[in-house]
């Protein structure tokens, strides 16, 4: 089967973010074959868990035509209130001392609850009040920091990292399984079983079909009897539910907390969201495309260090495959009208 040429060009349009992405791959291999290893690649893997959990949450507000430029700042409350509460037993600057160590379950609920409730709010602002996702969000994200930081700003210790985390939070980011030198991280294990469970209710759920149909025309949408308030208030909240738990992995990798954790975390969900085929006109996105588009990001990054280019020409390249994917995206959507 021959493909004409008008063909062959859109295809390479379409496909001209992998196509550069492969080259830089490429380019990086050249310069250091060592790039290609096992523990390289388990490496990219744990760094992009937290951050597909992030960009999937970030993606179902895409999808039905929202942003959320809340999501840093909802990770950083989340990971705030988190860390206060899994703190060792024996740690001396505990903000809460006579708390008695809870199973992980408790403040993962806690923190769920806490970002369910705020995501909510700003679905409601925008399904029913009508309020351009852009600002509802824009105002939840000021609101979400001036929280967190009264919070993490508590006497008698001030505003200090919140430390101390307990051992057994810590091995969730260290822990692995396996034998020998193939051991795959807790934090993988986790991110694929949140991928699989995103995919099953993208795709085979009433839910999933609605969140789509909301997206491509929210007044079809009504007309078919689909509830375009409910649906976007639900995902407001899941998607704040996905920040909470992305939060506690943070808290995990990371052994501490503060105010600043998480900031800036809904630009690089969002880019890795659209690199993914995620429109931005809503109505269109995959779970394994967005992963696909966090593991670009991530091995752009770790790629691109491990050769020793300077972190200024990382965001440079970074920022001119945004664009790139924007371009892309735009040109779909022109061409969808």
């Amino acid at each position: 089967m021959k493909i004409s040429k008008t063909r062959m060009k859109e295809l390479m349009a379409e496909k001209a973010i992998y196509i550069v992405f492969i080259i830089l791959l490429i380019g990086i291999i050249i310069v250091e074959p060592k790039f290609l290893s096992f523990n390289n690649f388990r490496n990219i893997f744990a760094q992009s868990s937290t951050k597909i959990i992030i960009a999937l949450a970030a993606g179902m507000i895409l999808v039905v035509q929202g942003v959320d430029l809340s999501t840093g700042r909802m990770i950083g409350l989340a990971a705030v209130v988190f860390a206060s509460l899994v703190q060792a037993p024996e740690y001396a600057y505990r903000m809460y001392p006579n708390l008695r160590q809870m199973p992980i379950i408790v403040p993962l609920l806690v923190v769920m609850l806490i970002c369910l409730v705020f995501g909510g709010i700003s679905g409601l602002a925008v399904a029913i009040f009508k309020v351009p996702p852009f600002i509802a969000t824009l105002g939840m994200q000021l609101i979400l920091y001036g929280i967190s930081s009264i919070y993490f700003d508590r006497p008698p210790y001030g505003a200090q990292p919140i430390g101390g985390i307990d051992p057994s939070i810590t091995k969730i980011a260290t822990g692995s399984v396996g034998f020998g030198e193939f051991r795959i991280p807790y934090l993988i294990i986790i991110a694929v079983i949140v991928c699989i469970v995103c995919w099953i209710v993208w795709n085979k759920t009433k839910f999933g079909k609605y969140m789509f149909a909301v997206g491509g025309n929210p007044e079809a949408a009504k007309v078919s009897g689909v509830n375009v308030i409910r649906t976007q208030i639900t995902v407001y909240a899941a998607a704040g539910m996905m920040y909470a738990i992305a939060a506690a992995l943070e808290v995990a990798r990371i052994g501490s907390a503060s105010n600043t954790t998480g900031n800036g975390y809904e630009m690089d969900a969002v880019a890795a969201c659209v690199i993914g085929g995620v429109s931005l006109s809503g109505g269109v996105g995959s779970v394994g495309g967005i992963v696909i588009g966090v593991l670009i990001f991530t091995v752009i990054n770790y790629g691109l260090a491990f050769i020793g280019v300077n972190m200024y020409w990382q965001y440079i390249v970074k920022g001119l495959i945004i664009l790139l994917a924007v371009v892309i995206d735009m040109r779909k959507y022109t061409k969808r009208k």
